[in-house]
């Protein structure tokens, strides 16, 4: 009986296994470009684990000068080289993902969180707080993304605080038209009506019936939102208006090395602009595919 028992729970792992595996072929086939999204940015994520293991995996202080290894090539002890002042790359990139993941992450949150409040209750409760609500998005959207947070992050000053708030107020707008759609579609839905027939209140109402269900998109956005966080992130380090020294970051790495030494060192603009590229595609494609997901028009 024993034998038996085991046999059976053998089998039932294995028909678990096989079953994942074929979960896991059918999203390979199905959605190429959102898998390879998902393997970059796990390739991604653990650069960020390794950040923040810094003290552990990393010999050099990424903000530590040394003369004698000035312009170092790749290999030995510095194994992806050092920049014009002797610091290792390796150190500096790995920080440098620390920094750009905390900023990705905490301005498209800022903006999500700010936005969807807006988008929620411009969308339910329309009337005069929806007209005043839209113009002042429309006002925000005037203005490209980028030019917007060089114009906050200038006003504000360099600092990591100001970079996550530079970057996520250009942000807010995207956010709030959508959930905004989605509440002017959902508030008329036949689950709203009976909420209201037994009594529930308004906001009860609209945070715990049509909020849940404008997460999907809000997922989607999010995803896509975060690579763009990450290249303004980048851009306004480079014009030298985003996070200040000694803090490492990949677009300071790269305005500081691209103009003098992209000839005569091109490790220094080859490495941080790879992992800028790396990141911002591989949450593009992981939001294309997450919309891919989401959208029941192509379950078929």
């Amino acid at each position: 009986m024993a034998v038996a028992h085991e046999g059976g729970a053998f089998d039932l792992a294995r028909n678990r296994a096989a079953g994942l595996s074929s979960s896991l072929a059918h999203f390979l086939r199905r959605y190429p470009l959102g898998a390879a999204g998902a393997a970059i940015v796990l390739a991604r994520l653990s650069i960020v684990l390794m950040a923040l293991l810094a003290d552990w995996i990393t010999v050099f202080d990424p903000t530590a000068t040394d003369a004698h290894a000035s312009l170092a090539r790749p290999g030995g002890a510095h194994p992806l080289g050092a920049d014009f002042m002797g610091r290792d790359m390796w150190s500096r990139i790995a920080f440098g993902a620390r920094i750009s993941l905390a900023v990705g992450v905490g301005a498209t949150s800022l903006g999500c969180i700010i936005g969807v409040s807006i988008g929620l209750l411009s969308g339910y409760f329309g009337g005069w707080l929806d007209l005043v609500a839209q113009r002042f998005m429309d006002m925000l959207q005037a203005l490209p993304l980028l030019v917007l947070a060089l114009v906050m992050s200038a006003a504000l000053g360099p600092s990591l605080e100001n970079v996550i708030l530079a970057i996520s107020i250009p942000l807010v707008p995207t956010v709030a038209r959508v959930i905004r759609s989605n509440t002017l579609m959902l508030r008329e839905m036949p689950f709203v009506e009976a909420a209201r027939a037994v009594g529930m209140n308004e906001i009860s109402i609209a945070l715990r019936h049509v909020l849940p269900n404008t997460l999907a998109p809000l997922i989607v956005l999010a995803t896509a939102q975060l690579g763009s966080a990450i290249l303004v992130e980048a851009a306004l380090s480079f014009l030298g208006l985003g996070i200040p020294e000694p803090y490492p970051s990949w677009g300071r790495m790269l305005s500081e090395s691209a103009a003098e030494y992209v000839r005569t060192a091109p490790w220094l603009v080859i490495y941080p602009g790879l992992a800028i590229s790396l990141a911002v595609f591989g949450t593009n494609l992981l939001g294309d595919a997450l919309r891919d997901i989401f959208d029941p028009r192509l379950r078929l």
